[in-house]
């Protein structure tokens, strides 16, 4: 199948509406502080590059990526913040459950990203489907103070083409039948799914925009790129391939912890504390999500971006910190440099397999292996009650004596506490920054 012939299929045989939160970092910033509004913000103080620039500091140039040193010579009067994930994060799960109003089919699928089917609910609110997703934009707006832009269309990737068509705070609504005209103005490197080795693989073939290549049959594109190229060839016909998931993700096929630090180190002990503390917090979430690695891998990131990694196969597979740090002991040596300055560290866990029903091999020691399985929940069931990282490695000790840099910086949040509130403890709200 497939021919120069217009794409014409029912208006809503599906209704799937995706909502992305314009430059949200910097927006939740803006809607704290409102003196803010109107300025070039940008966040990732912490990290000495830009984690997210406001739409004003964009219209400088400023963009994701970049160094504030080099941020600050195209505007000066650039704000610059550290991230303040906690209240990110709580901008975000109220900007779901605004969504979930109007319909409960919603997919979380990033902190600033979300899919909803409101497929049918047309009768509920006596109204269109562009209608309704309009009031779900203005309900963010009004309610968290927070801009988004939003598409709806018959499947999800085109529902997310649609939502970054306008941007900011921007609506549209794509109808089956108008599928074909919007495709041939949608760039190849545009269309979800499609990397820069596929756009340059299909534009050498010939093809300009993503009504050229659903215009191919559908089994060069199988041929050509697989289930996955496939699916989104489906995708784009509008014949929606991938469902709206509901459920929390619990699957992960890697696992990784990365953190930049200031300054960059050649201590050994710092940049090895680094390391550590990346193996405990993936470790940890191994465990909230009931997974064992059976392999891991260390990656050190040097002052001038360049990357050194190595992995290896664990002895068994095991969530627990303690079990892991030999091996990850072994590829820090590795890998580390004496005199080289590091700026980064990463771990990841790989071969992930479930916890349930662990099975002990024959020549392991089952009461050591349990050992370690009650100490880790002991360690989870304290952090969870007193605060991240009350009881963590000794390692991460040395990170207390190391020499302070201008970017040592927390968010307001983490300072200026509520009463009754601890540095490890918060209530699950932001803060407004209003002078009275």
């Amino acid at each position: 199948m497939g021919s120069d012939v217009p794409i014409m299929i029912a208006s809503f045989p599906r209704a799937i509406m995706h909502m992305d939160a314009d430059a949200f970092f910097t927006s939740v910033e803006q809607a704290l502080n409102p003196e803010l509004r109107g300025k070039a913000v940008v966040t990732g103080q912490e990290r000495g590059i830009i984690a997210c620039a406001s739409y004003e500091a964009k219209a400088l140039g400023i963009a994701r990526g970049i160094t504030l040193a080099d941020a600050r010579k195209l505007c000066p009067g650039l704000v610059i913040l550290p991230s303040d994930y906690e209240s990110y994060s709580l901008f975000s799960k109220r900007m779901f459950d605004i969504l979930r109003r109007f319909t409960p089919d919603v997919e979380e699928y990033s902190i600033d990203e979300a899919f909803a089917d409101i497929s049918g609910m047309r009768r509920v609110f006596r109204c269109s489907y562009e209608d309704i997703a309009r009031r779900a934009q203005e309900s963010v707006r009004r309610e968290l103070g927070i801009t988004v832009s939003i598409g709806v269309s018959v499947s999800k990737t085109l529902a997310k083409l649609c939502s970054k068509f306008r941007k900011p705070a921007g609506l549209t609504a794509l109808p089956g039948g108008a599928i074909h005209l919007f495709l041939q103005r949608t760039p190849l490197e545009k269309v979800w799914g499609f990397g820069p080795n596929t756009v340059d693989l299909l534009r050498k073939l010939g093809l300009t925009n993503a009504l050229d290549y659903v215009n191919r049959p559908e089994g060069w594109a199988g041929k050509l790129l697989g289930k996955k190229g496939r699916e989104i060839w489906h995708e784009l016909r509008g014949n929606s391939v991938w469902k709206v998931d509901t459920a929390p993700k619990r699957n992960y096929a890697t696992i990784m912890k990365s953190k930049t630090f200031t300054p960059p180190s050649a201590d050994r002990s710092i940049v090895f504390a680094e390391m550590v503390r990346n193996v405990d917090g993936a470790m940890a979430k191994a465990r909230r999500f009931a997974l064992r690695p059976r392999r891991i891998g260390v990656v050190l990131r040097r002052q001038n971006f360049m990357h050194d990694g190595c992995e290896a196969n664990l002895s068994r597979a095991t969530a627990s910190t303690q079990e892991a740090m030999p091996v990850a002991e072994m590829l820090f040596s590795r890998v580390f440099r004496e005199g080289v300055e590091y700026r980064a560290t990463l771990v990841a866990l790989m071969d992930l397999e479930s916890d349930a029903g662990q099975q002990y091999e024959l020549f392991q020691d089952p009461v050591r292996i349990e050992s370690m399985r009650r100490l880790s929940e002991a360690v989870d069931e304290i952090n969870e009650r007193f605060g991240r990282r009350t009881v963590a490695p000794g390692a991460l000790l040395w990170l207390k004596g190391r020499p302070e840099a201008p970017r040592d910086v927390v968010p307001a949040r983490m300072k200026d506490l509520l009463d009754g509130e601890t540095p490890k403890r918060h209530l699950g709200i932001p803060r407004l920054a209003i002078t009275v």
